[in-house]
């Protein structure tokens, strides 16, 4: 696994990749230091990254998430198409995942409505833990998720965050 920390407007940002897909993204911090530190929590364990500078080394899903993420972040992109490494994760959670991808850009879903999709209607509390255990949020948009009264809820990168990504989609966040 490779992993590679880099500067945006937004803050230090961090991901890692397998030959398999984009295995983990660290939502924009204020230190390279606490972007390592959680780059390493949710690289799942399975081995620490080695780090590079992209492009270089980096293999091309971790350049491709890279240039994708970099993209967003400036408002020129809106949408990601890159594998994802989800290799030992819960299949609830993975089923759930892949509902969120289907969230369009400036548009929100409740957590009621994406139980509802996963076959579980009655799973809205589940729903926010799987959102919060998301290793690779962006590419998998848990940002756009809320609260069925409208109110954003939580999210693993902080609210501050989560308000910023909505405002940058278009949306006024409650």
């Amino acid at each position: 696994m490779r992993g590679t920390i880099f500067r945006t407007d937004w803050g230090w940002v961090g991901l890692a990749a397998t030959e398999r897909g984009v295995r983990a993204v660290v939502l924009p911090k204020a230190t390279k230091r606490a972007v390592e530190r959680e780059l390493r929590r949710v690289a799942n364990g399975n081995s620490t990254p080695t780090f590079v500078l992209p492009p270089q080394g980096g293999g091309k899903y971790l350049r491709a998430a890279h240039e994708a993420i970099i993209a967003y972040l400036q408002g020129r992109a809106r949408t990601f198409d890159l594998p994802l490494d989800l290799d030992g994760q819960p299949s609830f959670r993975v089923k759930v995942w892949k509902v969120l991808q289907r969230i369009p850009y400036g548009r929100v879903r409740s957590y009621g409505w994406v139980a509802r999709k996963v076959g579980k209607p009655q799973a809205a509390r589940a729903i926010g833990g799987a959102c919060g255990a998301n290793p690779v949020p962006l590419l998998v948009p848990c940002h756009r998720v809320v609260a069925g009264d409208g109110s954003l809820g939580g999210f693993s990168g902080g609210v501050g965050v989560k308000k910023r990504l909505l405002r940058l989609e278009g949306l006024t966040p409650k």
